[in-house]
């Protein structure tokens, strides 16, 4: 029996899901439930579990269950970046193939992602913008210079972008330079996840604002799932849970729970579109990982994140105070990059929990007899989500591919962490000191 001890506590301010159209009415886990199949959490990677879980077994009962409404957990709290290429430290892996399975992998999911919107016709802002990776000082150039040189290595088109040529799209001179690569796409997220979530097979029965506070074995090798006002059973058990997988009693000691924040301003008028000068629809990430995430979507609305935090008890980790702080640091990097917007207000600042590892490894797989997870996404939520989930049902239904293969090649154990409380001092030194040395690319 597993009892968990700290649940979801997002806060309310998510100007992706406050965007969102006003939802059906919800369902929740009450009273006696029975499924073939039961799979807890309704991000990316539970959706895309169910939804394959449901196609492969179509006589099956599966349920989805989440903590929270659909979208307004981790996965509808990005900065809405689909990225094809491996991240920055799988980048560096020395085995070549290691990288292009990975790159399979995401490419596959983005494949999948981008069928789904299209059959759905799921109103999510979905393009195929591809992803400028920007540099301001001569440390964000070192990292780009080695960026450009990672990617030659691995056979992969870019192009190099000189701050004239990128100021014209993003309506501002602060970037020295760019390589922009033309495989990333980008979305709402929380309006994608909400599409996928109305676009479930029949079969799968999406239970919201359930959350499971304890696991219990049923004597017969299959599961009860206990939520406040009922129960679930289930022959096979499905987490995909991120972080949250340890409050299940699983991988503890091995994720790390970080939150990074995000600002966006209210739509620009046209008045402040031409004092802009730049165009809709691109988004940068930060050459030196520490640095800030820029985006303009195409509703007019500009976004800027940076500021990691280690937060141990997620949400509760945090408080309106920090928020505070986390905006107003938003606001300077707002304001050097944007001075002639210096007006335009933000109007949501949020953050959002996931889950690395010291050794940057996901995990996939079997955890014990008939539970199953994929935990720790590593920064690199939706595409890795979104495919990690579909195979994860193709291994609980014994449909084997040469994906699964590369999935179970690339994967592993997440290592172990130092006991607290020296775990919390070194990720926290570790936060602060990468901030101090990116300080000129924030």
């Amino acid at each position: 029996m597993t009892t968990t001890i700290n649940l979801p506590h997002d806060d309310s301010t998510c100007g992706w899901y406050a965007n969102l159209p006003e939802r059906a009415a919800i369902k929740r886990l009450d009273g006696q439930q029975r499924a073939d199949y039961a799979v807890i959490g309704a991000g990316f990677a539970g959706l895309a579990a169910a939804r394959r879980l449901a196609v492969l077994n179509p006589q099956a009962r599966i349920l989805l269950i989440d903590a929270q409404r659909v979208g307004y957990g981790a996965s509808g709290r990005n900065s809405g970046f689909v990225i094809d290429l491996p991240h920055k430290f799988a980048l560096e892996h020395p085995d070549p193939l290691h990288k292009q399975r990975l790159l399979g992998l995401n490419r596959a999911a983005i494949s999948q992602l981008e069928q789904l919107v299209k059959q759905h016709r799921i109103e999510c802002q979905w393009s195929r913008a591809g992803k400028y990776q920007g540099a301001v000082g001569e440390r964000g150039l070192a990292y780009l210079e080695h960026f450009r040189h990672l990617l030659s290595d691995l056979g992969e088109p870019f192009q190099d972008v000189e701050r004239k040529a990128l100021a014209k799209t993003l309506g501002t001179d602060h970037y020295s330079g760019a390589i922009f690569t033309p495989g990333c796409y980008l979305m709402q997220p929380a309006a994608l996840v909400a599409g996928l979530a109305n676009a479930l097979p029949a079969n799968v029965e999406l239970l919201e604002e359930s959350p499971i506070n304890r696991l219990e074995r049923d004597g017969k090798g299959g599961w009860l799932l206990h939520a406040r006002q009922g129960t679930a059973h289930c022959n096979q058990l499905l987490l995909a849970t991120s972080i949250f997988t340890r409050e299940f009693g699983y991988l503890r000691n091995r994720l790390l729970p970080v939150m990074t924040f995000a600002s966006w301003t209210r739509p620009l008028t046209d008045d402040e579109m031409v004092a802009y000068g730049g165009q809709l629809d691109w988004g940068l990430t930060p050459a030196d990982h520490a640095g800030t995430t820029v985006r303009m979507t195409q509703d007019r609305r500009l976004i800027i994140r940076n500021t990691y935090k280690h937060v141990p008890r997620y949400g509760r980790s945090t408080s309106d105070g920090m928020r505070e702080k986390v905006r107003e640091a938003h606001r300077a990097a707002f304001l050097k990059r944007f001075p002639q917007l210096a007006a335009v207000p933000f109007s949501h600042t949020w953050g959002g929990v996931y889950a690395i590892s010291r050794n940057f490894t996901n995990f996939f797989g079997e955890l014990e007899k008939g539970v199953y997870a994929s935990a720790c996404d590593n920064g690199v939520g939706a595409a890795w989500g979104t495919i990690s989930g579909t195979l994860l049902a193709d291994l609980v239904s014994g449909v084997e591919s040469s994906q699964l293969n590369d999935i179970r090649t690339v994967t592993g154990m997440p290592s172990l962490n130092p006991p607290e409380p020296f775990l919390g001092l070194g990720v926290r030194s570790r936060i602060r000191l990468a901030a101090w040395n990116s300080r000129s690319e924030l």
